[in-house]
Order: C-alpha cells, then structure tokens, then sequence
C-alpha cells in the first residue's frame, strides 16, 4: 500500500462514503449504485480507484460483482487500519459527515428489507420442491442437534460449509467458529444466504460462489469442513473430498452429513442426485483414501430415509522420502560414455 494511491481515493466524498458502508458489509456494486444515488458506471469507477489504492476488493460472483472493505481498524497492513480508523473518527466527529453516513444506512437497511422479500419469494416458488427434499431429508431439528452433539464443546476455528445453500448451517454454527466461509456455486442460492446471514458482524461471515471440485482456497485454509446434504451431487465425491483434505489444517475435522445408501432412483431422476446415499464403508474408504482419520458415525433412522453423520480428522500430509542409495554402490558405478 501507497500513500500517494491511498490519499487520492480518499479525496472524494463519494468514496468516503462507499468504505464507511463496506465496513458494514459486502455490497454489490449495483446497491452502492442503488445507495448512492448514481450510475453504477460512474460507481464501477469509483471502486475501480478504491480497489487500486488497496482499500476494497473486488469479488465476481455470476454477473455481480461484489465490493468488500480491504482495511480494518486493528489490522495490517498499518497505513490500511490507519486508514480505517480516520473514517471511522471522522464519522463520529464531523457532523455533516455522520449525517450523510446514516441516510446511507438507512437506504442499506432498505436494501437488506428487499433481500429479505427476494428470499422468501424464492422460497415460495419453491414451497412444494423444499418440502419434498427435506421430508427425505428428515428433520432438521434432529439432525442439527445430533451434529452439534459430533463436535461437542471443541471450537470450529475457520469453518468452511461446502454447498451453503440458505446459510442455514453456517447461522446454526457461526456462535462455535471464528469465521464463517459459505460456499455454493449457485448465485440464486447465495443470494438467499445472503439475506439470511446478514445480521452477523460482517467479519464474521463470508459468502463465496465456487465449485466443490475445485476449491477457491490456498492448502491448509480451515480448520473444520462441512458437507451437509451435498455430497451426493458430486459425480466423483473422492475428488470433493480430496480438495476438502487439501484445505483443511493438519488435526482439522470434516463432517459429512448425508443420505445412507438407498435405492430411491426417483431421487436421481427428479432431483439430480448422482449419488444414492452412501454406505458406511464406503464413507470411511473415501474419507481415508482423502487423507481423514474416520470417526464413529451417527445415525439417524427417519421415513423413509435415514441420515447418517461421518467425521474425521486431518491426518498429516505424507512425507516424500528419497532412498539413500549406499556408497558402496556408487562407488561400483561406471559412467558409459558413447
């Protein structure tokens, strides 16, 4: 980070005001468009500026484009928290300034109010289609309890949920983890998390689009994955799981909550389903082969399918060892030249 860059972005008032909304959360640049009062051009320009200094970042997400704030008050780089912090006293202590911030937040909570309709719009589409799936399912409330129960009173660190859809589990869990990082590869169903999770601190919660085959995320990431009802759309779940056991920490914990195997093929036909459950042998083969120390499992009977709950533990990355080879035996080497 630049002081010159630094002091640019930070001489217009629009971009005051965008880096005291994204210290609130992650906003498309269509609502800072919405909020602002502005062309969403002339906004893109904005966070283009904001993005260079090294003040905001910059996230795809299907079509969106997605603006989150790159410094906070106690954090590195020192220029970045330094920036932060003057905005944060300047909200507080210039009273035009905090006037125009809090007209702001109340278009934002506007915005939030429109999620939240969006949301429940959706779901009423899809009244019919969710009922069926979580009646085959089981219920939650089981099924919830029984996976607080598998992680006891251990904390989760850095959590991953694979396949958020709603954000119903990374809400259940947000109290036991540092951080939360929700990850679905459909944008209609992030949107939806999104709207469901945005009562968390917005360092508390990130919401991702990416795919399960290919995590978006450096070796050694998290210290606890969760897979709940997700696995049985991966064509090859050993490939899942291994890009699972490639980002969890060494002693880290996977859980996986699915369907034990069943021959519902309607489920194949009619919900895309590739996998039909699974049994616990194969579970715990495809947990090892990943790299896990398998767990007990937990079962949960329901009607007409029963749901079971798999852990693990991340074992150690194998050492590569290269064989001495003895003196001896290079001394009995001859070099043939041609």
């Amino acid at each position: 980070m630049q002081i010159d860059p630094l002091l640019r972005a930070l001489s217009e008032p629009t971009r005051l005001r965008i880096m005291r909304l994204l210290a609130h959360m992650e906003l498309a640049v269509g609502e800072l468009a919405q909020v602002l009062g502005q062309s969403q051009p002339r906004v893109s320009r904005h966070v283009k500026i904001l993005c260079d200094a090294g003040l905001a970042q910059r996230r795809k997400e299907g079509s969106w484009v997605f603006l989150r704030t790159a410094v906070k008050e106690k954090s590195e780089p020192p220029m970045g928290a330094a920036a932060a912090q003057l905005l944060s006293v300047a909200e507080r202590d210039d009273p035009a300034f905090s006037a125009r911030c809090t007209e702001d937040r109340r278009q934002l909570a506007a915005i939030r109010e429109a999620r939240e309709a969006s949301a429940q719009a959706y779901f009423a589409s899809h009244a019919a289609e969710w009922d069926t799936l979580r009646q085959l399912h089981g219920a939650d409330g089981p099924v919830e309890s029984a996976l607080l129960a598998s992680f006891g009173r251990q904390k989760l660190g850095a959590l991953l949920d694979v396949g958020t859809g709603t954000g119903r589990m990374a809400e259940l869990l947000a109290s036991k983890a540092g951080h939360v990082t929700a990850l679905d590869k459909s944008p209609d169903m992030l949107r939806i998390a999104r709207a469901r999770l945005q009562s968390l601190p917005a360092d508390k919660v990130a919401l991702l689009q990416g795919d399960f085959t290919a995590l978006p995320f450096v070796p050694a990431s998290f210290d606890t994955v969760l897979f709940h009802q997700v696995l049985h759309y991966a064509q090859d779940p050993g490939v899942v799981l291994g890009e699972a056991a490639r980002v969890t920490r060494e002693g880290g914990r996977i859980a996986v909550v699915d369907l034990a195997a069943h021959d519902r093929e309607d489920l194949r036909e009619r919900h895309a389903h590739a996998r039909l459950g699974f049994a616990d042998e194969q579970m715990e083969s495809l947990l090892t082969e990943a790299g896990f120390a398998s767990e007990p499992s937990v079962s949960l009977p329901g009607d007409p399918l029963t749901v079971k709950i798999w852990t693990g533990r991340r074992l150690p990355a194998p050492e590569i060892t290269v064989p001495e080879i003895p003196a001896t035996k290079l001394q009995d080497r001859k070099i043939q030249l041609p």
